[in-house]
């Protein structure tokens, strides 16, 4: 056996950190294989449920912004670590999702951060966006991956049957507390428990020519929102439709703001390091 098998170079690594928004309804955070094939080059060609692509979707914030970065670095292999995701169907607004992109074993390293930024955003005009990309360390990972962010949002709710304003009204201001057992649509990944969130509604505006209603509220984190609304048959309770009187559904999301724990903006990291600080 040659003794580099055994002992083989450590992989270096650098890593970038910036905000991504993401402006489409079709786009996960990560890298979504099929799970039926797993991606895998020959399982896939017979799949019938990926039809051979190997994913379950196009692409991803991860691909779209490692694409453009793996090319600059000269590396094709990248790990994507977000403060938390949101749903495919749900845009993330206001001033993006902190994230970090590690990068694996890149033969570049001198690279301007400022135009790969530029460069990213103008390969991916009108689906995706990154701001504020700076040299980080590692243990920038945990913090991201670890600190819990409260969360606002904006819900178009579709209603069924007459609302009462004065009702609505009533509910604005105030931090109420929800009790959620696991959804149906997470169950496959998640413990089958009931979780305590915090909740707070801000505004209910009526949508011009509809009966929709547009609500913002702000959550604790790890609150399934479109369950906050409908209540899944009293899984989530109270719900925003037990408390308005009427059967709502939530037909739109998008994620206004990444908060702190408490519910306050969140302060952006703002200084950058200095190149090379961050090589692992």
């Amino acid at each position: 056996m040659n003794p580099a098998d055994k002992n083989p170079l450590p992989q270096s690594k650098v890593f970038v950190e910036g905000r991504y928004r993401k402006l489409c309804r079709d786009l996960p955070q990560t890298l979504f294989f099929c799970p039926e094939c797993k991606g895998h080059p020959r399982r896939r060609k017979g799949c019938a449920r990926c039809e051979g692509f190997g994913k379950l979707t196009r692409d991803s914030v991860q691909e779209l912004i490692g694409w453009v970065a793996g090319a600059v670095f000269k590396t094709r292999k990248n790990k994507f670590h977000g403060a938390g995701r949101e749903d495919v169907d749900v845009r993330m607004l206001g001033s993006g999702r902190p994230f970090v992109l590690e990068l694996l074993n890149p033969k570049v390293l001198d690279v301007d951060l400022a135009a790969l930024e530029a460069e990213i955003n103008r390969r991916n005009a009108g689906r995706l966006e990154v701001q504020g990309l700076h040299w980080t360390e590692k243990n920038r990972v945990r913090v991201i991956k670890e600190t819990p962010h409260a969360k606002e949002y904006e819900a178009r709710v579709q209603v069924e049957g007459p609302v009462d304003p004065a009702r609505l009204a009533a509910l604005v201001g105030g931090r109420r507390t929800i009790v959620q057992q696991t959804p149906e649509r997470v169950a496959h990944r998640r413990a089958d428990k009931e979780r305590e969130r915090w909740i707070e509604f801000l505004a209910f505006t009526p949508v011009e020519g509809s009966t929709d209603w547009l609500v913002r509220m702000r959550t604790e984190h790890g609150t399934y929102v479109k369950e906050a609304v409908n209540g899944e048959g009293g899984s989530t309770r109270p719900s925003l439709a037990e408390l308005a009187g009427v059967p709502c559904r939530c037909v739109e999301l998008d994620v206004l703001a990444i908060l702190d724990d408490e519910g306050a903006p969140e302060p952006e990291r703002k200084s950058p390091l200095v190149f090379g600080a961050n090589l692992d």
